[in-house]
């Protein structure tokens, strides 16, 4: 750590007015994850105001992130004031129907984020490699697609749960299916109920597309987080391409308000060419997401202390 500081310092007298110094990543340095307070004030010490503009690091409790803003002035950054705008207003003042759209491959990895938007929103549509382990959880044969039968429980508690909330559950109603994941490979639309033992499910199928396209257009507020199917390889884009036209439809038409977050999220809608067509796409990954899951963000704790 010395020898770090001792550039910075460096460096920073050879600055000329106008000039930034941008430094390597700090993650390099134990101290920097591990939130040491020697290292944040280190940092603190060639600094007069602390300025976070990392939305998208909002979620760890690093000493750049954390242990910095406790020693000098800290406030928010035009772009990280402009994502709490946007996301703080989400569930707060947006107009109901409220619809989330949520992609992926696996539930495990987004059960907090489901638990907390069955409470919050008004229309849940399940995608992706994930709502195979809701088909498969009411009984339906998935044959070899990615799947978790380890939680079906959990699966059938979520429905439950949804239900009591009063939140309406979408999945899938018939699906794409191929032996291979490749691009072009032979496929078939099948129902949920007639999914082939030799096949995987790559994508949600055209009588799924128009289910999910009327919830949204019936929709005032959407908010997106995954793929629904595995859009890297054509043909298995159709759904999210087919979505998100739908969708920057309706913003056309001021009849919808849509935000969207995750970097699988961000690349499905800019391969489908509409990002720029969404009211607000979010720069975060990981802060998005634990955002919608309902946890505290350290990085937005410190600018508010």
């Amino acid at each position: 750590m010395p020898v770090l500081i001792s550039f910075i310092s460096t460096w920073l007298k050879a600055l000329k007015s106008g000039e930034i110094l941008l430094l390597e990543n700090l993650r390099f340095h134990a101290e920097e994850e591990k939130n040491t307070p020697s290292f944040a004030k280190a940092l603190a010490a060639h600094g007069q105001v602390y300025i976070n503009d990392a939305f998208s690091c909002a979620h760890r409790a690093h000493a750049s992130i954390v242990g910095i803003a406790k020693h000098l002035p800290s406030a928010a950054g035009r772009l990280m004031e402009e994502e709490l705008n946007n996301l703080e207003g989400l569930f707060v003042d947006s107009k109901p129907p409220l619809t989330a759209i949520v992609g992926g491959s696996k539930v495990s990895t987004k059960l907090e984020l489901l638990e907390n938007l069955i409470r919050k929103v008004d229309r849940l549509i399940i995608g992706g490699a994930m709502a195979n382990t809701f088909l498969f959880a009411q009984g339906h044969a998935v044959g070899k697609s990615l799947c978790e039968p380890n939680l079906k429980q959990t699966v059938t508690r979520i429905l439950a749960k949804a239900e009591k909330e009063n939140c309406e559950i979408h999945l899938p109603v018939d699906v794409v299916v191929a032996e291979s994941l490749v691009p072009q490979a032979p496929c078939d639309v099948v129902p949920v109920g007639k999914i082939p033992a030799a096949s995987m499910i790559l994508d949600v199928g055209p009588e799924t597309i128009r289910h999910f396209s009327d919830c949204i257009a019936t929709s005032k507020t959407l908010v997106w987080n995954g793929p629904l199917g595995a859009f890297e390889t054509s043909p298995f884009d159709v759904s999210t391409v087919m979505l998100a036209r739908t969708v920057a439809s309706h913003i056309r038409k001021d009849k919808l308000k849509s935000i969207a977050g995750g970097g699988d999220t961000v690349a499905a809608l800019t391969h489908a060419g509409l990002a720029e067509r969404f009211s607000y796409i979010s720069t975060a990954g990981g802060a998005f997401l634990e955002w919608l899951e309902g946890k505290t963000l350290p990085g937005v704790v410190a600018l508010q202390a």
